[in-house]
């Protein structure tokens, strides 16, 4: 495993919208692999793969219940709402207040191909959301409704 750049928000490959995976492959797993690294050792809890500047639909998400891996993550049910601070390891300093759902359900793939469904709530759902976004070539920026002191 090795640890990547994180590109931030000038960067354009940020703004851009992301391809599907279509190879499960080796090098599938070592970018997934190397994303969670990446995002554990700058302490987030959600990294997309535009974010390490490779534009597939690929993230990884950790609120402290273990490694989700989202592949062709697409949100297909959202209910109720959330307002709470968020922050992007690509937007270094900068906290916002941003609403989300509360809760979701997600149809992905796994590193290896297999489809599945997954329920969200709460801060995880705030986390697929955000990283999900990336995907599409959108920063939380553009959701803020308020910005937060440090």
């Amino acid at each position: 495993m090795a640890i990547r750049e994180i590109r931030t928000k000038d960067d354009e490959i940020l703004h851009k919208k992301c391809k599907e995976v279509k190879a499960f492959d080796e090098r599938l797993a070592v970018l997934l692999d190397d994303m969670y690294e990446t995002m554990q050792l700058h302490e987030g809890v959600g990294l997309a793969a535009p974010q390490v500047g490779i534009l597939k639909r690929a993230v990884v998400i950790d609120v402290g219940g273990g490694k989700i891996e989202l592949i062709n993550p697409e949100i297909i049910e959202e209910s109720g709402s959330q307002t709470g601070p968020e922050g992007c390891l690509s937007v270094p300093g900068v906290w916002g207040e941003v609403e989300r759902p509360n809760k979701i359900k997600v149809m992905a793939q796994d590193r290896n191909g297999r489809k599945f469904a997954m329920e969200a709530e709460e801060l995880l759902a705030r986390a697929v959301c955000h990283e999900c976004e990336h995907l599409d070539g959108k920063l939380f920026l553009e959701r803020v409704t308020r910005f937060l002191e440090q």
